[in-house]
C-alpha cells in the first residue's frame, strides 16, 4: 500500500519557508484550505488543538500535524520540505525539515489511524527519507511518496 491515495501532486510544497512551528502550521492549512475548500482557520485551529496535546514531532527530522474535522470529505494530506528546519517540539529535540499534514473526517476512525501508520512507515525509512531530502521537485517528491511500499516492516 502506498501514500498516492493521501496525497495529490498539488498538495506538496517542495520548498517552504517557515521561521517557526506555528507559521509552519498556518501555510499548511492555508494549502489545505485552498485543496478541501474548508475555511483556513478552521483547518489551522483544528490542528493547533491537536498539537496542544503533544507535539507530532516524530523524531528525524519528521512531524505529522493530523486533525479531524466534520466538513472533510475524505482523508487528505499536504506535504512540505521545509527550506530550513523548524524547532516542532519533536520526541527527540530535533528541529522538523518534513512535514506531512494529514486531516480527515470526524468518523474516519481506523482509517486516520492507518493513515497515520502508513505514513510513519514510509518516513521510518532511511533511504526514502533521504531521497525525499534530495528530491529537485514537487513531481520527484510526489513520486517518491506514491511508489514507496508502507509495508516494509508489516
Amino acid at each position: 500500500m502506498d501514500l498516492s491515495d493521501l496525497i495529490s501532486a498539488d498538495a506538496i510544497i517542495p520548498a517552504l519557508k517557515a521561521n517557526s512551528k506555528k507559521q509552519l502550521l498556518q501555510l499548511l492549512a492555508e494549502k489545505a484550505a485552498a485543496l478541501t475548500g474548508l475555511p483556513e482557520r478552521e483547518i489551522f485551529d483544528t490542528i493547533l488543538q491537536r498539537e496542544r496535546l503533544g507535539s507530532t514531532g516524530a523524531g528525524n527530522g519528521l512531524a505529522i500535524p493530523h486533525g479531524k474535522l466534520a466538513s472533510v470529505k475524505k482523508i487528505t494530506g499536504v506535504f512540505a520540505r521545509l527550506d530550513t528546519p523548524v524547532d516542532f517540539d519533536a520526541i527527540d529535540d530535533q528541529p522538523v525539515d518534513l512535514v506531512f499534514l494529514l486531516l480527515a473526517p470526524e468518523g474516519a476512525g481506523a482509517d486516520h489511524l492507518k493513515a497515520l501508520s502508513r505514513i510513519a512507515r514510509v518516513f521510518r525509512d532511511p533511504d526514502t527519507v533521504a531521497k525525499i531530502r534530495g528530491a529537485a521537485d514537487t513531481n520527484a517528491i510526489h513520486a517518491l511518496l506514491s511508489t514507496t511500499p508502507a509495508s516494509h516492516a508489516a
